[in-house]
């Protein structure tokens, strides 16, 4: 008679069997089983506080992987601490254009040539915790630091915040404040000294005589525009009076002038009378031409005066 089987190997042997089928599942339903992957290593200079395993890594916000370790590595070559920062990229959330190479690792250099770089970001404000960011910085120099030989490293850069730090530092702040102190030092000085106050004092001064100057002239400037207004009038009135004279004074020297002529005419005649008579260089003749021509000479002159009074009355004032 066969002997009964043991429940305790029945019990054992169904929950290895549920176990492996769980095990099953979480395998081939994740797909890592079957799925290539790209492990790759980053080096940042600054904290890495935040980043913990499993955080995200995205290219333009397009998540590629996530961190699968944080190390803390010493080197005792240079007596260095190192932080590697263990990334898995998948391939599969990438799709292509063009032939595909076998493996995900062969365009990597061509990708770090045209500027691909890692950088760490905030992936929330509220928990602190980071993410790793993936793009394109041409102008970035690639920075490798060359501790890790089986996984391939791709470069780093600063966050925003740490190259302001660093811009900071470079800062002589203290020298700055020394400076700043020495000029407040010089500033109050020369405040208190005993020169600025009796400049002070002498520019009060001078202020107060400019004030009473100014107030003098206001003063003064009231009757001296009278007196210049009326005398401005009675020069006008002078002016008029003068035009209103000199043209019956004009027309009498003229009528004056018309006489003497006629006047000189006639003598004129007589002299030509009198050569005829006395004969012609007698001493008698050169006289009474002599008179005659300046006689003239005077009419003309006269009758210039009159045309210029009649043009501008007011010589008599200012003169010629």
């Amino acid at each position: 008679m066969s002997k009964p089987a043991s429940k305790t190997l029945i019990g054992i042997f169904v929950l290895g069997a549920i176990a492996l089928v769980v095990i099953a599942i979480v395998v081939l339903g994740s797909g890592k089983f079957f799925r290539q992957t790209l492990t790759v290593v980053c080096f940042f200079e600054g904290s890495v506080g935040g980043l913990n395993e499993g955080a995200a890594v995205v290219f333009r916000g397009v998540k590629i992987g996530s961190v699968t370790s944080v190390v803390l590595r010493y080197d005792l070559r240079d007596l260095s601490f190192k932080i590697p920062v263990y990334i898995e990229l998948d391939p599969a959330r990438m799709t292509t254009i063009g032939p595909r190479p076998p493996k995900a690792g062969q365009y990597m250099n061509a990708l770090i040539e045209r500027g691909l770089r890692a950088k760490l970001e905030t992936q929330s404000i509220v928990t602190g915790q980071m993410q790793v960011s993936f793009d394109f910085y041409p102008d970035k120099p690639a920075r490798f630091v060359g501790a890790e030989v089986k996984y391939p490293e791709i470069p780093t850069i600063p966050t925003p915040m740490e190259e302001l730090v660093k811009k900071i530092e470079k800062i002589p702040i203290e020298q700055i404040f020394e400076k700043l102190l020495s000029a407040v030092e010089g500033i109050e000085k020369v405040v208190n000294s005993p020169e600025l106050k009796g400049s002070v004092r002498s520019l009060q001064l001078a202020l107060e005589d400019v004030r009473k100057l100014v107030h003098n002239v206001d003063n003064q400037v009231g009757p001296l525009a009278s007196n210049l207004n009326e005398t401005l009038k009675e020069a006008k009135g002078v002016v008029h009076n003068l035009g209103d004279r000199v043209g019956p004074l004009s027309d009498s020297i003229e009528k004056t002038i018309k006489s003497a002529e006629a006047t000189l005419n006639a003598a004129q005649k007589t002299i030509e009378g009198i050569d005829g008579t006395v004969g012609e260089g007698s001493t008698v003749a050169y006289e009474l031409t002599k008179t005659l021509e300046e006689v003239s000479s005077l009419a003309r002159s006269i009758r210039h005066l009159t045309d210029l009074l009649e043009r501008h009355p007011e010589v008599l004032l200012r003169g010629k």
